[in-house]
């Protein structure tokens, strides 16, 4: 079974689209995450959750 483990990354509403683009681009390339949801709430706050893949080493016998 793939484990994950998450990141949860927050935007105001004075955020531009173009920073919340690189900054999520920068996680991707750098931090090896993957976008994994993004939700806007009223008040205009942008919470995106990003996951990256848990790679266990073997245990040598």
């Amino acid at each position: 079974m793939v484990e994950y483990e998450y990141r949860v990354v927050s935007f105001t509403r004075t955020d531009s689209r173009s920073d919340i683009r690189r900054t999520l681009t920068e996680h991707a390339e750098y931090g090896h995450w993957e976008l994994h949801r993004t939700r806007i709430y009223l008040g205009g706050q942008q919470r995106t959750w990003l996951r990256r893949k848990i790679i266990r080493a073997p245990r040598p016998h």
